[in-house]
Formats: C-alpha cells, structure tokens, sequence
C-alpha cells in the first residue's frame, strides 16, 4: 500500500445508513489525491456501511479500510483518537480530512494534538501549493473567510456544503478489515441517554422556508409554519431569532445550526449575514423576501421580493393553497 496517501475518514452513520458527509469528504479528497497523484483511501470506524464499496468505487477510493470495535461509539472520542493514531503510525497517511460533525469538531484537534500536527477546521475548499496546502476556512462564526497554509501531513475538517458531491463510476472496492487493540481506553464522557428523533429533519428537506427577525415579532413567525406546510416543506429560522427564543434551536439554519441543501430555499426578514448563508447556500433556488433593498440576502436570491413580509406571505400562502 503506498504510504502518503490522501485519508478521508468517517465514522457518525447518517439517516441513509452512510457515513454523515461521506459523499462531500470524498469528493475533497479525490480532487486533491488526483492533484497529488496519490492514492486516495477511505478510513470507517465502526461498522462498515452496505452502499460504502460501492461508493468507494465511484470516488477513486484506492483502499477501503474499517476498524470495528465495540469501543468505538461515535459519541465517545477517546477510542476514535486512539484508533485514528495507531491508523497514523501504521499508515502515515499525507493528510486526514474529515467531516465537520459535532463528534468530528472534538476528535480532529485532539488527534491533531496527539500526533503533533497541524489541524485547520471550518474548511470550505483546499488547493495543493508546492508541498503545502492552502485552506479557505470560515471563521468568526462564519462572518470572515482565513486562508490558513499547513505543511502535509495535517488534520483537516471541512464544513457540510464545502463541496457539491460529484460521484463518476467504478468497480466496488472490497473492504480491508482492521484491528487496534483498544482494550485499554477508557471514555471520559459518558452517554447517559440518547436522543430519538424520528421526524422530518431541515438537513433532508426538499422545501424550506426560514424567517428572520424582519417578521417582527415571534407570533408572526406562525406565518412561516403556515407557507412552509403549504408548500410541503419545513420552517426554518435565523440564529437571532433562536437566540430570542422565538423558536426552537432545532429550526436553526446556518454554521452554528443545521447545514441544509434543499431545492427550493425561501428567506424572509433575513439579512443574508455569512453565517446564516452558509447552511442555505447550496439551495437550488433562493427567493428572498426583504424590506431593506440593499439587503445582502438579494445578493444569493434568484428571485427576489422587496416588501412587507407581513403582507407578502399570506398572499403565498393563498396561492400555494390553491395549486
């Protein structure tokens, strides 16, 4: 197996039964190891996922490698760290991307404190310079873009949305099974009781429809659960807005909240700050329905709306009604 190659890891399984981000990561890495020239694999802890071969295959995945072991519980970072380490001493990989998820944001700089490497998270694109990278990053709860430059060999974590997955065609590739002997870590957090969430999540939607703190007020925002549920589609919300507990956290779209690609992305009374954008961004469509012309939000809108939200959205809601 050639050492230095370009190592995409994963380990939270999404809703589909894949890895959450598994598709985006790919994509990141097969760029790069085509840039490279060098091989491009795939690390899973856990269990190894039905589809996984094949999408291995339609993304240039040279080596398709899992460790299973009953220690590795996506919620407990101690034995990902462990495994992720002995994986680096074993394989000295050029450079580890991962997936930005909630476990991911505590794994990657403890792995990279571990090791001794540089770690850059909130990436959102990658380009290869000489023998270094050069990472756009979010920062500042996504209202600034950095460049950070980092020799190979580092630890890099990339936001959902960072990349649009772009799969081609390929054989299967046949998992590597391995083992690391873990027995002896212990987790220092641990899971007293798990959340089961069964309904429709914003991260799935195909229709969202998000209001700001344009609408005034938080009884307005029944407005936005109205056109949502007319449309067959979910309500959304600003940070500021979750922040003043005009709805629940989970409603929350944007950096600090849900990561959402749905087809059709409707904004009301929301500013367009960068942070709010970088969970909508990758809509297919966005209409944007503001007062404020020179709102930043009409600079990401296809179609836009300059008005009173109030007086606009019943209007939609009768229409979609009557479809």
């Amino acid at each position: 197996m050639a050492e230095n190659a370009i190592v995409v890891c994963t380990w939270s399984a999404g809703r589909d039964g894949l890895p959450e981000g598994a598709e985006e990561i790919l994509h990141i890495g097969r760029g790069l190891a085509g840039t490279l020239e060098k091989d491009l694999n795939w690390l899973i802890l856990g269990p190894l996922p039905e589809a996984a071969s094949a999408l291995a295959g339609n993304y240039g995945v040279a080596h398709l490698q899992h460790v299973e072991d009953a220690k590795l519980d996506p919620a407990g970072s101690d034995a990902c760290v462990e495994a992720i380490a002995a994986y680096w001493a074993e394989h000295d990989p050029g450079t580890l991307i991962v997936h930005q998820t909630g476990e991911a944001r505590v794994v990657a700089p403890r792995l990279a404190g571990r090791l001794g490497k540089a770690v850059v998270m909130n990436g959102i694109s990658i380009e290869a310079v000489g023998n270094n990278y050069q990472i756009t990053a979010s920062a500042y709860g996504g209202d600034t873009r950095v460049i950070y430059e980092v020799g190979a060999g580092s630890v890099l974590s990339f936001i959902a949305n960072a990349a649009v997955p772009e799969p081609g065609s390929g054989e299967p590739v046949a998992a590597e099974p391995l083992a690391f002997d873990l027995s002896a870590v212990e987790e220092r957090i641990k899971v007293v009781e798990r959340a089961n969430f069964d309904g429709p999540r914003l991260d799935d939607a195909e229709i969202i429809v998000s209001g700001g703190r344009g609408l005034g007020s938080a009884d307005n925002y029944k407005l936005i659960e109205e056109l949502a549920a007319a449309l067959g589609g979910l309500p959304g919300a600003s940070r500021p807005i979750v922040d003043d507990g005009w709805v629940d956290s989970s409603r929350q779209v944007g950096l600090t909240g849900r990561i959402t690609r749905p087809n059709l992305y409707i904004a009301v009374g929301i500013s367009g700050a960068s942070q709010h954008m970088a969970g909508c961004s990758a809509a297919g469509t966005i209409v944007a329905i503001n007062r404020d012309a020179d709102a930043a939000i009409f600079q990401y809108a296809r179609y836009g709306i300059q008005g009173d939200a109030l007086e606009i959205l019943p209007e939609l809601v009768r229409a979609a009604g009557a479809r």
